[in-house]
């Protein structure tokens, strides 16, 4: 009689709890009971039906609510302007369904002369929701249902944004609650189709954490042909990839999202080269949009009659001073005791696009929740990060409510202190920087690494050895990989 071989068991891995891992949160849990017991085992014993993953899904959907909740003046009344900007309740959807003809029929990158000033795969999904609202022409409840569908379906990628976080750790799920319940998503969310871009990807960090390296690629490439920012995490690739020699995972992630890039773009390129370019060039001649550091510093220079910068030197000063973040960037991940986590070196990138971009839009702080909630999941500096951009959020409306409308006075502000406001924005996210670059530099203060893991998120640079590695001090202490020949032979 054959015997039967009981498949081998699985060792279940111990989750980190955050009430017992951040400080900042066991002081709030005295209404539930207290910390989570030492002698509990979360990730060990089944918690039934309410798994990590169902009450992240919960979460997210009660802050999806919420969300809506918020515009519930416009829903009711209509957006209009001044009302939008004072009842903080203004969505691109409406605006864009409005006045880039998708009300009537026209698909952006399809329909000839329908030009969209966002990349195509953002075009695309802006047309066929319109499709999806039924009836003929631009009336308020085709307006009214267009914004419905459009934040019904950013609750659904912003659950995916939460469920790819959580997994990309598989010890530390919980951090994703901080994607989940993120005060700038709930206030941000529904502004425009960014959420799109940031579920693509986290998805694509997702599957390169697990080195599915072609299948990351091509969702960073779908990402980068919805919004441009996804790009900038092959910078963090990039680095990881010099600083341990593992070119191949570069090569094959860039060239996948590559192809993903150009199958979108190309066939839209090819059909109308003047609508496709029209991206582009409204990028490139814009002025300063609203809360960037360079409109900021043009309306004390007004005031102040300073010389006011034209977009041409704007362009020029945004780029240098991103690039030389960058180096600075560049200097910290080959200069660092031990390799950076693909994380922070992602927060830091994108983080240094924002501050330095000519344009600032409040939903750009949706790009920066997962990357911090990978890169330094501690609560109590994203909140208070998280309620200084509430404070931006609510400023930058009012600002608008004055400059596009002149209303009623006691709606206003003055304009030093929406500068305040950008300043604080400007300080909490470079706070934000300075915290990760000292974790990099120092990783006793890592929360990942406190809890002996290396780079989970990092897949194919995680647990791999340096092989450059430059020590500024003892110069003849670095790690080179010309010097480790020369000791083989």
């Amino acid at each position: 009689m054959q015997e039967t071989q009981t498949p081998p068991h699985r060792k279940r891995a111990r989750l980190v709890v955050p009430s017992r891992s951040d400080r900042f949160l066991r002081n709030f849990t005295e209404l539930i009971g207290g910390p989570m017991g030492h002698r509990s085992a979360p990730g060990i014993v089944s918690p039934g039906f309410f798994t990590v993953e169902r009450v992240l899904i919960i979460l997210t959907v009660l802050a999806a609510l919420l969300g809506i909740a918020i515009k519930d003046y416009c829903r009711a009344n209509g957006w209009e302007t001044p009302s939008q900007f004072y009842s903080t309740c203004y969505s691109d959807f409406p605006e864009l369904f409005r006045n880039r003809g998708i009300g009537d029929g026209a698909f952006p990158f399809v329909t000839p002369g329908a030009l969209f000033e966002y990349p195509v795969l953002m075009g695309l999904i802006a047309g066929i929701t319109a499709m999806l609202v039924p009836g003929q022409g631009v009336t308020d409840a085709r307006i009214l249902g267009y914004f419905d569908v459009n934040a019904t379906l950013i609750a659904a990628v912003w659950i995916v944004t939460v469920l790819a976080t959580a997994r990309m750790t598989r010890r530390r799920p919980w951090d994703a609650a901080m994607v989940a319940l993120a005060p700038g998503i709930v206030l941000a969310g529904v502004i425009n189709w960014d959420m799109w871009a940031v579920a693509l990807l986290a998805l694509g960090m997702y599957f390169f954490s697990r080195e599915r390296l072609v299948l990351a690629g091509l969702l960073i490439g779908l990402g980068t042909a919805t919004k441009l920012y996804p790009v900038l995490v092959f910078g963090a690739i990039f680095l990881l990839a010099l600083r341990t020699g593992k070119i191949r995972a570069l090569l094959v992630t860039a060239v996948a999202a590559t192809l993903a890039w150009l199958a979108v773009n190309l066939p839209f390129a090819a059909r109308d080269p003047a609508g496709w370019k029209y991206f582009f060039e409204f990028t490139q001649d814009r002025p300063a949009g609203f809360s960037s550091p360079w409109f900021a510093y043009n309306l004390v220079a007004e005031r102040l009659r300073w010389t006011i910068l034209t977009p041409e030197a704007i362009n020029t000063l945004a780029l240098n001073v991103f690039l030389l973040a960058c180096v600075l960037i560049a200097v910290l991940a080959l200069t660092a005791s031990r390799r950076p986590r693909l994380a922070q070196l992602a927060f830091l990138i994108v983080a240094a696009f924002i501050l330095t971009n000519k344009v600032y839009s409040p939903q750009f702080v949706i790009w920066l929740v997962p990357l911090l909630a990978l890169a330094r999941p501690r609560w109590r500096d994203f909140l208070i990060w998280q309620g200084i951009e509430g404070l931006h959020w609510a400023a930058i409306w009012m600002y608008l409510g004055q400059v596009t409308s002149g209303g009623v006075s006691q709606h206003n502000i003055d304009m030093p202190y929406y500068v305040l406001a950008v300043a604080a924005h400007m300080l909490a996210t470079a706070y934000l920087m300075l915290r990760v670059s000292w974790d990099i530099w120092d990783p006793q203060y890592d929360p990942i690494r406190r809890h002996s893991m290396d780079d989970p998120h990092g897949g194919p640079f995680n647990n791999a050895r340096d092989w450059i590695r430059v020590d500024l001090l003892r110069p003849s202490a670095s790690v080179v990989p010309w010097r480790a020949v020369s000791r083989c032979g």
